[in-house]
């Protein structure tokens, strides 16, 4: 079924990045495009040319993630803490029903301090639940409603099946690979020293191993390292191993950890106080994108100088659930956030009905949602995504909802980056979303690429004007980052593609998220 030529395109995949990624300017996402000729969101003209001599108050940026460490370097000193929470006291001091939530808190987490770490795809539940409820039923005796949703089990079936079929194949093979791989390293026995002379030297064991053996004198004659490619191959077998033993294994249950009651999804109060969790790299990440201290001469300078990031942990490694992220947003807006950053995303929804929920309860306390359009290069127009604003039960978009596609620091058509979604009514903006060098935990820092970057610089941006303009309502700052856009008016690649097509084709404004422009938009409109 599966060409094993595929195996090496894929172990070679990462080595062939793209070059924007190795030579991005420092600090490009926070540049401006005539003074730097780099499309960042102006952040550094902002503070210069507009909010010098203005004042601002503090404002609470909530981090819906997979958690963020807060002891940071770049970070400690920019955390929200709950003032009304006693450390360590094993008491809810405040009532709020979260006990000793310090920094915030952790919907996939125990009570015994264990945390989820890696998940199953909504697919996959999904498909278990129609599987348990259909299975033996037989047709003749479903209603017309009944009908209806056994004919998408159907349809989703195929898919599932399909998908969970090829992670298996791919997962043995790359496991098979890697133990090649090791058996070569170690009968040469150099460790990752090893030279093409050394390859050809070498007595394999057999034709598996002969033909393994020739590759690598093939990939290595043009000046590829055996550790890069041993490297780009772990990273594929952990993908599929991923995928094939949590994504779409139908039996592996994270609730078990969690400990709360799954059916039950009016349920609020789960979890533990473990902001951080097992890997908080992609939200460290996404956190030092908006906030990482601007004057103490380390790292990175985030967007906006006078935030609290409040850690909200819900994303784990596979796909969120939407009863963890609708606990998430209130969590957030009843501690006093008025930014929220969502830098996740899925195909299928469980309940999106109690997410709808809360982000219209967070409209009602005038809390802006940010949210990153997601990485499959595909039109979110069509192939819907979620999270996302639209209110199925009445029928409107959330006014206080921004979603973000990823630009690049290359000009010309290179400007979109080619793995980000678009959708010309879904898409509202885009933001620098490639080669965004940020905050990771253990005070190090990272590039990484992802809408999950771009949605920051956006919340940065959002977070920089409720700042310096706390008068302006969570509307009103969404229509601010809109009307300040700077357009793209050349042509650009249709994400994923080699094709030409204009950004306010594949998007509402057309144009990439502007601090300067926005800042001074916002000075018109606020009364303070």
């Amino acid at each position: 079924m599966f060409n094993k030529k595929l195996i090496w395109s894929l172990v070679l995949m990462a080595t062939s990045s793209l070059a924007i990624g190795q030579s991005a300017p420092e600090n490009w996402f926070n540049l401006d495009l005539k003074a730097n000729k780099v499309l960042g969101v102006s952040t550094e003209k902002a503070y210069e040319k507009v909010l010098k001599s203005k004042k601002s108050v503090q404002v609470i940026v909530g981090v819906l993630d997979s958690g963020v460490d807060e002891d940071h370097e770049d970070l400690k000193n920019v955390m929200w803490i709950n003032e009304d929470e006693i450390p360590g006291n094993t008491i809810d001091d405040d009532k709020n029903g979260y006990v000793d939530d310090i920094f915030g808190w952790n919907f996939i987490g125990g009570k015994d301090g264990k945390n989820v770490e890696k998940d199953s795809y909504e697919i996959t539940r999904v498909y278990k639940k129609l599987s348990d409820k259909y299975e033996n039923m037989p047709e003749t005796s479903m209603t017309d409603a009944e009908k209806k949703e056994y004919q998408k089990f159907l349809e989703l079936k195929v898919d599932f099946l399909q998908k969970s079929i090829q992670s298996k194949a791919m997962f043995e093979i790359y496991a098979k690979s890697l133990k090649r791989f090791e058996a070569i390293e170690n009968g040469i026995g150099k460790g990752e020293n090893f030279t093409v002379e050394d390859l050809k030297n070498y007595k394999p064991a057999n034709s598996q191993e002969a033909a393994t053996v020739d590759k690598f004198i093939t990939y290595m004659q043009t000046g590829e390292k055996y550790s890069t490619i041993k490297t780009n191959l772990k990273q594929a077998y952990e993908n599929f191993d991923k995928e094939a033993n949590y994504g779409y294994n139908v039996n592996y249950d994270s609730r078990l950890i969690v400990g709360d009651n799954y059916e039950d999804q009016t349920e609020k109060y789960y979890g533990n106080n473990d902001v951080t969790g097992p890997d908080a790299s992609h939200g460290t990440h996404v956190a030092g994108i908006i906030g990482a201290q601007r004057d103490n001469s380390l790292g990175v300078k985030g967007v906006a100088n006078n935030v609290k990031i409040m850690s909200v942990r819900c994303v784990p490694d596979g796909d969120e659930r939407d009863k963890d992220i609708a606990n998430s947003i209130r969590y957030a807006v009843d501690n006093g956030a008025k930014v929220i950053n969502m830098s996740f995303g899925k195909a299928f929804p469980w309940n999106k009905t109690i997410v709808d929920e809360a982000v219209k309860y967070a409209e009602s306390k005038d809390v802006l949602l940010v949210h990153g359009a997601g990485n499959d290069s595909k039109d979110i127009d069509v192939n819907i995504n979620y999270p996302n604003p639209n209110i199925a039960a009445d029928n409107e978009r959330a006014t206080n909802w921004v979603e973000v596609g990823a630009s690049s620091w290359v000009k010309g058509k290179g400007a979109t980056a080619n793995f980000s979604n678009f959708g010309k009514k879904n898409v509202d903006v885009f933001a620098p979303g490639v080669s965004i060098y940020s905050t990771i935990p253990g005070s190090k820092y990272a590039s990484f690429d992802g809408t999950s970057m771009a949605s920051p610089c956006t919340a940065g941006v959002a977070a920089l004007i409720r700042s310096y303009f706390p008068d302006l309502t969570a509307a009103q700052v969404r229509t601010i980052l809109m009307k300040s856009t700077t357009k793209v008016k050349k042509k650009v690649y249709l994400p994923g593609t080699q094709k030409s097509t204009k950004l306010k084709k594949i998007s509402v404004t057309g144009g990439v998220v502007n601090a300067f422009k926005a800042v001074k938009l916002a000075d018109k409109m606020s009364k303070f």
